[in-house]
């Protein structure tokens, strides 16, 4: 950030950064008080279907990574065995 020079004659009234710390700080705490408010804890039942949703993913992606490691892997050996002929 710039910063004003005073120009001659001219008094700075801008207060120290060192002074506007606490201010900040209690702004900053009052913010997060603000925003804890507007957290709302999921149901048990919304746990439990996200999860099984997260669970259900992980393992269709971790099939179709196999069958895709699978297949380049055996397209590199087919290569490889025909170009070491």
């Amino acid at each position: 950030m710039a910063k004003a020079v005073a120009a001659p004659g001219e008094t700075r009234t801008e207060t120290p950064q060192w002074r506007q710390q606490p201010e900040r700080l209690i702004n900053f705490l009052k913010e997060v008080r603000s925003e804890m408010h507007k957290v709302v804890t999921p149901s048990r039942q919304e746990v439990q279907s996200t999860t099984t949703v997260v669970i259900i993913t992980v393992f269709l992606f971790a099939a179709y990574f196999y069958v895709v490691d699978a297949a380049v892997g055996r397209a590199m050996q087919a290569l490889l065995h025909s170009l070491t002929r």
